[in-house]
């Protein structure tokens, strides 16, 4: 039976994001599988997973996301995070709450970052933590991610290695690491993310995950009830309900002109559209711009899902 939908699962520290989807795929029979966006091995939290059709809507879903980070001050690694080697380790006498918050100012809206080393991206068709691995550090170019939110949630005032717990709201492709990194520099004491935390991917949140275990249970939920279904997922995309006719036409992959009047909102050039029928989505379609249907939209199918 093809399964159609998105898990929210809590990825446990310990297994990568690519171990997950496996298990996924091993415990439901789904070959169609993936996540969508990489949470690093040593870190928990939310990983959504989609499955059957909605592995054709990941690039389209919300990729924002937010994090509970401890940064360990007073000590530096490799990796930027508790898993490298130790670099430096003077201690971080004096900082305090207030140092921290100051300094967090300057990290809000967009930023630059310099990938690690540690990171997926690739250099000449090697990804980087590849050529760590070979002890090859090469250089990265910045880049800019855009940081929404980023507050003080907690500060333990350890003597020599004080830590701080942050809330983050960030873009996707934003490294919490090079945050803590970069702010232990600017503090001047050096800095390292002993853990990290996801709790939300875009519509996706903490409390409503499922733990792998509760896949497996003979009492616990079934499947059907687990997935998110893609619409849910795409709720940020306006609706459009199809009668039979057009149904069957963007089906086949063709567009469809429908009248102006009879939706709800006024929608422009460009602009994405969830088409369903009967509550069943059915593709996802952008507005074409026409400026000789003034009193029409034609709507073109970007993913058809049936």
């Amino acid at each position: 039976m093809s399964m159609d939908g998105i898990l929210n699962v809590l990825k446990p520290p310990g297994m990568t994001s690519h171990d997950v989807v496996g298990y996924v795929r091993k415990v439901t029979g789904q070959k169609k599988t993936g996540h969508t966006g990489t949470l690093d091995p040593g870190a928990a939290g939310v990983l959504p997973v989609c499955l059957g059709k909605a592995t054709k809507i990941i690039q389209f879903l919300p990729d924002d996301k937010c994090y509970r980070a401890e940064i360990t001050f007073g000590k530096s690694t490799s990796t930027q995070d508790s898993f490298g080697d130790v670099l430096k380790s003077d201690g971080a006498y004096g900082i305090n709450a207030t140092d921290i918050e100051q300094e967090l100012k300057s990290f809000k809206g967009w930023i630059n970052q310099i990938p690690p080393m540690t990171s997926a991206i690739k250099h000449h068709g090697k990804k980087l933590y590849e050529l760590a691995r070979a002890g090859i550090e090469v250089e990265r170019k910045p880049r800019t991610v855009y940081i929404h939110e980023i507050a003080l949630m907690n500060f333990n005032d350890d003597k020599i290695f004080p830590s701080a717990i942050l809330h983050i709201h960030c873009s996707a492709g934003t490294y919490v690491r090079t945050i803590c990194h970069d702010l232990g520099e600017k503090l001047g004491c050096g800095a390292y993310m002993s853990f990290l935390l996801r709790t939300r991917a875009g519509v996706f949140a903490l409390e409503d995950t499922i733990t792998l275990e509760q896949l497996t249970e003979p009492s616990g939920l079934d499947m059907e009830t687990l997935l998110v279904p893609m619409g849910r997922a795409l709720a940020y995309i306006p609706v459009v309900d199809l009668d039979n006719r057009s149904a069957r036409a963007i089906s086949c992959g063709n567009s469809i002109t429908l009248p102006v009047h009879i939706l709800a909102s006024r929608l422009v050039a460009k602009q994405l559209v969830r088409l369903e029928r009967a509550g069943v989505l059915i593709a996802l379609a952008a507005v074409k711009d026409d400026p000789n249907m003034s009193e029409h939209y034609m709507l073109q199918p970007v993913k058809v899902l049936v």
